[in-house]
């Protein structure tokens, strides 16, 4: 099991990292990434080409992100969004040595704890995708129609706290986003400030 894990930090320190020079913007391309997931297996966004996919920026440590993994919300987004066939995939861009960075073990048992149910969690160590993307804090939400086209970047809803009581009260962007891509409609809110922690990037 050690020299399982310490393969597996290997892999995390060796993430691969293949993008476009431009940085990412509604109505346009989404841009290419590859970067490895806590099992140690490298994830590319083109794997999921004619897919839906949901971009994630986490940080289980940070307050809002606790909001919403504390109640169940998020799982239970995420158990949604598979059950129609959408891709989500989590990520952490905290460096090494910043709050929020955490070990392969310590990432296996958060998630086991939390019950994530996202298609994989991946690791931006040196911060380059979330860089790319313009990912400031967490929760930051991104959503990808099926052409690979991104089609919302911003907040998960629209009420901006860290109390779970405004859950139910706020609309949720992300859902909205979702049931229109799915139903073949434009999005009509495609970008909303997000809110949160902000994201511990490499210096």
């Amino acid at each position: 099991m050690i020299a399982k894990l310490r393969n597996l930090g290997a892999a995390l320190a060796a993430c691969v990292f293949i993008a476009a020079t431009t940085a990412a913007n509604i109505g346009e391309a989404a841009p290419q990434f590859s970067l490895v997931d806590i099992n140690g297996q490298t994830r590319s966004l083109s794997d999921y080409a004619g897919k839906v996919v949901v971009l994630e920026w986490t940080n289980y440590g940070c307050p809002f992100v606790k909001k919403h993994y504390g109640s169940g919300n998020m799982q239970s987004l995420q158990d949604m969004a598979k059950g129609k066939e959408v891709v989500w995939l989590s990520i952490c861009s905290s460096a090494p040595g910043t709050q929020g960075h955490m070990t392969a073990s310590e990432w296996q048992a958060a998630i086991a704890e939390k019950g994530v149910k996202s298609s994989a969690v991946l690791i931006d160590e040196s911060g380059e995708v979330g860089r790319l993307y313009g990912a400031k804090v967490t929760p930051h939400m991104y959503v990808i129609n099926a052409e690979g086209t991104l089609v919302y970047d911003g907040a998960i809803d629209s009420i901006p706290s860290g109390r779970v009581s405004d859950i139910e009260r706020a609309e949720n962007y992300v859902v909205a986003a979702l049931d229109a891509v799915l139903a073949g409609k434009p999005v009509e809110k495609t970008k909303a400030k997000p809110y949160g922690c902000g994201i511990k990037y490499a210096r």
